[in-house]
């Protein structure tokens, strides 16, 4: 039974007229106020069209950006509803605020299969805020809209907010559709996945990825490493990086990472060329890009994408994988000279027969960029952060309050 059948049986039987909140994540980057990935609002459309087709009057929530409690116009989700308006093919109508007088009154207003989208629920200080009584207030607030709650934005599950945690609480709920495509996709990645199954990590900070490489050392087959992160494991390994990224403090965890890796048999590969320049790219002056062996770069010089022996060694080592997890770009993929090590990466990734997961967030962004179909590869998530979380095995509060 899917999440909507079930929110129909505990709303009566029928959704038909019922106020429906459902928590999307339609946080997409805007160029002012043109969207250049509508990826997420895309991802959103089926779970909203269902409702809608079951006759809800249905009243979406999402955030944009990081605004500090307050509206900000460039912030607005104005551009996003008139978006998911052309994907339904049916009018969104826009609240202008959250919880406020336009928001009832456009609530009020929707006939059965209609579609509302409220304004940036972050204009509101109750929706992050760390005061269980305040987050509570503006939930209170949220849940009176509506007589039940369909829980959709994956990339916000890992959040204990407002319109993703406590209105589960106080209204009759489920999983939307992509969520639960979400947590089924990343399940067959932490449980007995199919092998053999490789890991690829990318992106600008170790950091940001321990708790991934420290879970995941004890599944995955082979572990790839590129992206800026690579540096503090050359350094790790006694070689001089140049200019390149470098996280000083976490020499002595990477150390540790490769000698677990050797002692159970996992393989670690890290890039043997890297491409580099003297300067990180700007609009000022054109890239010089300059491919050298990963343990020579110069000392004027920051490696800013893996080179092309490794973008192949990579490919072979995706070529017989039954599972992969990619998180993260090989490079500065927005530069034409800085992005084929994350082409090389995604291009594998089209040919795995098997699972092949892109986990959100850059890498997402990066292969639509760089001009592969989504339908190009087994699934694309749409959540980054909580990806990685999960991968952790971290519990995440939005999936655990729907699980009662």
């Amino acid at each position: 039974m899917s999440g909507i059948d079930s929110l129909a049986q505990q709303l009566g039987g029928s959704l038909r007229g019922k106020r429906v909140l459902v928590r999307s994540d339609l946080n997409v980057p805007l160029d002012g106020s043109t969207i250049t990935d509508d990826g997420r609002i895309r991802a959103s459309v089926p779970t909203i069209r269902s409702l809608a087709d079951a006759g809800a009057r249905v009243v979406v929530v999402a955030h944009l950006g990081r605004p500090k409690g307050a509206p900000e116009d460039r912030y607005s989700l104005r551009p996003v509803a008139a978006r998911l308006g052309e994907l339904l093919g049916a009018e969104v109508a826009f609240a202008t605020d959250t919880v406020g007088e336009s928001a009832r009154s456009t609530v009020d207003a929707l006939q059965s299969g209609q579609v509302a989208l409220l304004e940036n629920v972050r204009f509101n200080p109750g929706e992050t805020s760390k005061d269980d009584a305040e987050r509570g207030a503006f939930a209170d607030q949220l849940a009176s809209l509506a007589d039940a709650f369909v829980s959709d934005g994956f990339g916000v599950v890992h959040r204990k907010q407002a319109s993703v945690y406590d209105v589960a609480q106080r209204l009759p709920h489920a999983m939307g559709n992509l969520v639960a495509t979400e947590i089924d996709v990343l399940r067959r990645l932490t449980v007995d996945p199919e092998r053999p199954y490789v890991v690829v990590l990318g992106g600008s900070k170790v950091s940001d990825k321990l708790g991934v490489i420290d879970n995941l050392l004890g599944k995955a087959d082979k572990l790839l490493i590129g992206g800026g992160m690579v540096f503090t494991f050359l350094k790790a390994q006694g070689h001089e990086v140049g200019k390149s990224l470098l996280e000083e403090d976490q020499l002595d965890v990477c150390r540790g990472y490769l000698d677990r890796a050797k002692e159970s048999g996992v393989e670690i590969l890290l890039p043997t060329d890297v491409v580099v320049d003297t300067e990180f790219p700007s609009g000022d002056r054109d890239p010089r890009p300059v491919v050298v062996p990963a343990t020579e770069i110069p000392a004027d010089s920051l490696g800013l994408d893996i080179g092309p022996d490794s973008g192949a060694a990579f490919a072979a080592a995706l070529a017989d994988a039954r599972t992969v997890f990619w998180n993260g770009p090989m490079g500065v993929f927005e530069v034409d000279a800085f992005a084929e090590g994350t082409r090389a990466v995604a291009q594998a990734l089209t040919q795995v027969s098997g699972l092949s997961v892109v986990g959100g967030g850059d890498s997402a962004s990066a292969v639509r960029k760089l001009g592969f179909e989504d339908s190009a590869f087994g699934h694309i998530s749409t959540g980054g952060g909580a990806s990685l979380e999960y991968l952790e095995g971290k519990e995440l509060p939005g999936i655990k309050v729907l699980e009662d």
